[in-house]
């Protein structure tokens, strides 16, 4: 029998110390790769996008992948590519972790829309209000420590 998945997922990670160095000039170049990356490993994507110090990915991940292992290939991949083609001057690395959504798939277009207008909506929310009232609802609890 095969392996069938129905959710969507919403991944976020955050740049090393959430220092603000993804400049909007370049951001566009590592959206593209991130996307290609997700398709490599079979995943569906639908929104990629971010701010200064965090990244937002909407997809379906495939079935024979697993989260940590496909979070782990973008960070990776994404950072050598961003040194190599010296995408942020000030860029050092992702943080350890991340965060990780699933959401039913009648939320996917105000998912997507959400991911998409972050520019917009950083102008009124920061960063870090923002990974608190996304995990509230999951009943995750928020701690600083881990946080770098």
């Amino acid at each position: 029998m095969s392996s069938f998945s129905c959710n969507l997922h919403q991944i976020v990670f955050a740049t090393k110390y959430r220092d603000k160095v993804l400049s909007a000039d370049n951001r566009d170049s590592l959206i593209k790769f991130m996307w290609r990356t997700c398709e490599n490993k079979k995943c569906l994507v639908f929104a990629i996008n971010g701010v200064e110090d965090h990244m937002h990915i909407v997809l379906k991940i495939h079935s024979t992948i697993a989260v940590a292992d496909l979070v782990k290939t973008i960070k990776v991949s994404s950072t050598l590519f961003i040194k190599e083609n010296k995408l942020f001057p000030g860029f050092i690395s992702w943080q350890g972790g991340y965060g990780h959504f699933t959401y039913s798939n009648s939320a996917k277009n105000n998912l997507v829309r959400y991911v998409e207008n972050q520019v917009k909506h950083h102008a009124k929310v920061e960063s870090r209000k923002e990974l608190i009232v996304l995990m509230k609802p999951r009943d995750i609890d928020f701690r600083e420590e881990g946080v770098e």
